[in-house]
């Protein structure tokens, strides 16, 4: 029997199908119509159970079909499933930025999440990365290549807009404004972790990881190594799936 796990995040949406182990792993994009987009990628498909996760899932269930979990629980499940010794979570989308702390067993024991705005999201990079006129896939390595250290004051996303029109009207070089930011989203982040609690490996999942920049500075701050599964984006559906397969979603 296949179940599936379908991860409904703001900018993506990630589909994991299992059985005895992973059979298929899809990323494609939200767009403006994430109902529409997921209803073509599950047509024709039947699944001996379906979980939903991630931004829209309360959206998308309904028509879907299928049961619904926190983007929490998910993460938590997915990363324990990848690394048995898993202890911290973090997870950078791109709506949301989260914490999340496993008990001995993979339980949740505590987490933070950033949901509010779009301070230390994929998001934030993105409009940053539209007003350095870099690309997003390419404004991480940027960042990396650097040789000036200057700070961003702020990280809500209008102030700090036009924090960076300004440095560029002063003439800094777009590299060091890049790795400014960079350091802004990792200094929040390493805030919440240290909130949340560091017990010992630490995951790093979500589209951020795909980041070399944020992992670097994630690491220094951390000082520790951080574990980047293969495939960071499908981690809160193949938590999902899995969920799917044990039927234990309410527990």
């Amino acid at each position: 029997m296949i179940y599936a796990g379908l991860d409904v995040g703001s900018r993506t949406i990630k589909l994991v199908t299992l059985d005895t182990a992973v059979r298929d792993a899809v990323v494609i994009p939200a767009g403006v119509n994430p109902l529409r987009r997921c209803q073509e990628l599950l047509a024709g498909k039947n699944y001996a159970g379906l979980v939903l996760t991630g931004y829209g899932r309360h959206l998308v269930a309904p028509a879907a079909g299928g049961e619904v979990v926190s983007e929490i629980k998910a993460f938590a499940v997915g990363a324990r499933y990848l690394y048995p010794g898993c202890r911290d979570v973090i997870d950078i989308g791109g709506q949301d930025c989260k914490v999340i702390q496993l008990s001995e067993k993979g339980e949740v024991q505590k987490f933070e999440m950033n949901d509010r705005c779009a301070a230390g999201t994929g998001k934030f990079l993105e409009i940053m990365a539209q007003t350095l006129e870099v690309p997003i896939s390419e404004i991480g390595a940027l960042a990396l290549s650097a040789s000036g250290v200057i700070h961003i004051n702020s990280l809500c996303t209008v102030f700090a807009e036009s924090e960076v029109v300004s440095l560029i009207a002063k003439g800094e070089e777009i590299s060091t404004i890049a790795l400014a930011l960079h350091e802004a989203i990792a200094t929040r982040i390493e805030t919440m972790v240290r909130r949340v609690g560091i017990k010992g490996e630490i995951i790093f999942a979500g589209g951020g990881a795909y980041n070399r920049c944020l992992v670097k500075l994630l690491e220094q701050k951390m000082e520790q190594k951080l574990i980047v599964p293969e495939s960071p984006q499908t981690v809160g559906a193949l938590g999902a799936a899995l969920l799917a397969k044990s039927g234990k979603i309410r527990n």
